[in-house]
């Protein structure tokens, strides 16, 4: 369980199943879970939630824009955001240039659940 029920996470996932999976799994852990399947979603509750803890967002989203190019602004906004990037191909991720893409976790997909329950406890302590 979270130490802290109020950390909000909000998870960027374009995958029906995936996107469903982290929610309920992230809920069960004690977070408040918002979840988006796309940029334009993640936008919208970047801008009307005035606190966000932490994004775990896919690499690879519907729309042209990438799991990156939702972060930095982000956390250009938000300079306490946590963000931990989820991919099916993560070179991508470091390819991209991004200094987010060189400070964030990534995990490589498939994942286990308990090593980015890990990695979110790491980011928020």
């Amino acid at each position: 369980m979270s130490e802290d029920a109020q950390d909000v996470v909000l998870v960027v996932e374009d995958e029906p199943a995936i996107r469903m999976i982290l929610r309920d799994y992230l809920a069960g852990e004690g977070y408040h879970v918002l979840v988006a399947e796309d940029g334009e979603q993640a936008f919208a509750i970047l801008a009307s939630k005035p606190h966000l803890d932490l994004m775990v967002t896919d690499f690879r989203l519907p729309g042209g824009i990438s799991g990156v190019e939702i972060a930095e602004p982000a956390v250009k906004l938000r300079p306490d955001l946590k963000v931990i990037f989820i991919s099916g191909y993560p070179a991508e991720i470091l390819e991209s240039g991004s200094p987010i893409a060189r400070q964030a976790p990534i995990l490589a997909k498939p994942f286990d659940l308990d090593t980015l329950h890990a990695q979110i406890q790491a980011l928020l302590r």
